[in-house]
């Protein structure tokens, strides 16, 4: 986003905010869209086919899509009930319960983001990595070298400003939907009913229909972050309306191609050989019913489908730890930004996180699925904390805000069980990054000359760190593992 003067300060908001351009809603839906289309679903065939049948998946994407739109009418309504607040998720948290846990909201939302990020790069070296053994499933020396390159060349792309990453972002989200619409359609050509028959009720190791949909949870949220996505640039929109219009347009488009994805490849494959291929799945899958050529189309639409994920996820998280510095919450440092309104500390420290988990992942036996799901779990807590606010500013209102208070209460009630579906282990490793990340939010306080904690801010630090030290002592003890 171009703006005339740069924006350094607090008292320089306003200012900047009435003079930068404005994104239209075509540009904040497919910001949306291209935030949800990513990796996740160019993955989708295996992760269900290892969890459920079609019956499974049916029901599953039912909650889930259920749940989701319920999250994204949350957004709509926050963004028109509190046009006051910036940055979605991190800015509904504070206002609901707090400054500390408002922080927590936005550093795990931003974690999230950084290992999200990591996850594209090791699927685009595992997908190449088909034609050229040295990369590995994207774990090799070379891979990571070569990811490491892609990292810091998107940072100088969107160090030269918002408004020109945002327009090669939608220029990219139309590129990358088509292959995975050819895909469906060449799909139900090639369906075969009585494989589809045969995949309708899961296979022996796909347990109860319960735990079939259970095992499926993450996987959903997972290729569903990003519904936030138009929240997150709320400050950027020419018209306050369009975000809440751009997140629920996106929500169901999006939902669409995701839920179709996964069912027709059921009708191609019996789910046991869709569950033992190769990421992308989907590349397989296509390939099984056309040949080669199907899956080099598939790999094309990957790459160009997560270099614009990637650059959506990118801004997002730099964009969180902006507004969370601008609001004196993240250190000082943070909230410095150029003439071309780009914020370049808070860039810098989200490419480097996203550098530090790449280079882990050379050590790790199986990074790309732990990275997928606990992608998924960082953001459930800064999702449950924006619709329990959404919650309490329903009960606050008249009888106009009956039919909110139910949306919000159902959008909390699913997030709550994805936390659950998510298990112990994900909670645990959770606690591990949110509790020391505590330290940047004394270093805030501090700076501004206040006590690190105000009068209930202890219990939460003490769950935090009582949650990270089992976490660390269950690692130890082999109870879980990554």
């Amino acid at each position: 986003m171009v703006a005339n003067v740069p924006r350094v300060t607090q008292a320089a908001t306003t200012d900047t905010r009435t003079r930068a351009a404005k994104l239209s809603l075509p540009t904040l839906t497919t910001m949306v869209v291209g935030s949800m289309v990513g990796a996740g679903v160019f993955s989708l065939p295996r992760r269900f086919a290892q969890e459920t049948g079609v019956a499974g998946a049916l029901i599953a994407w039912a909650v889930a899509g259920t749940g989701m739109l319920m999250l994204a009418f949350v957004f709509q309504t926050l963004a028109v009930r509190r046009p006051d607040l910036d940055a979605g998720v991190y800015a509904y948290a504070k206002a609901g319960f707090g400054e500390y846990l408002g922080f927590f909201a936005a550093f795990g939302y931003w974690a999230s983001a950084c290992v999200g990020n990591v996850t594209y790069w090791v699927l685009i070296m595992s997908t190449i990595g088909t034609i050229a053994p040295s990369l590995g499933e994207g774990d090799t020396v070379l891979a990571v070298v070569l990811s490491s390159a892609g990292l810091w060349l998107f940072f100088l792309l969107i160090s030269r400003g918002v408004k020109e990453a945002a327009a090669i972002n939608r220029i990219v989200t139309v590129a990358k939907v088509v292959p995975i619409l050819v895909f469906v359609v060449l799909a139900l050509f090639y369906l075969k009913p009585h494989v589809f028959a045969e995949n309708f009720g899961g296979a022996d190791y796909a347990g109860s229909l319960f735990q079939q949909v259970k095992g499926t949870m993450l996987a959903t949220v997972f290729v569903f972050l990003g519904v936030e996505g138009a929240s997150v640039y709320s400050r950027h929109a020419r018209r306050r309306e369009d975000v809440g219009r751009a997140t629920v347009l996106g929500f169901l488009s999006v939902f669409a191609v995701f839920a179709s994805v996964t069912i027709v490849s059921y009708g191609l494959m019996p789910m046991g050989e869709i569950a033992e291929l190769r990421q992308p799945s989907m590349a397989g899958v296509l390939e099984h019913a056309v040949g080669t050529w199907g899956k080099v189309f598939v790999s094309v639409g990957l790459i160009v489908s997560v270099l614009g994920a990637y650059l959506a996820w990118t801004l997002m998280a730099a964009e969180v730890l902006f507004v969370a510095a601008k609001d004196d919450d993240m250190p000082r440092f943070l909230k410095k930004s150029t003439p071309a309104d780009v914020p370049v500390p808070a860039l810098v420290m989200t490419t480097l996180l996203s550098q530090v988990v790449l280079v882990v992942t050379y050590f790790s036996d199986d990074a790309f699925n732990f990275a997928l799901d606990l992608t998924s779990s960082l953001t459930l807590i800064p999702f449950l904390l924006a619709a329990g606010f959404a919650v309490r500013i329903a009960l606050a209102q008249t009888r106009s805000g009956r039919g909110e208070l139910v949306v919000a209460v159902l959008a909390t009630v699913y997030t709550a069980f994805l936390i659950y579906a998510a298990g112990f282990k994900y909670l645990l490793v959770s606690f591990i990054i949110y509790a020391p990340a505590t330290f940047l939010f004394v270093k805030a306080r501090r700076e501004q000359g206040r006590s690190p904690f105000s009068a209930r801010e202890p219990v939460i630090l003490a769950v935090s760190v009582a949650g990270a030290v089992v976490g660390v002592v269950a690692l130890a003890a082999g109870w879980i593992s990554l």
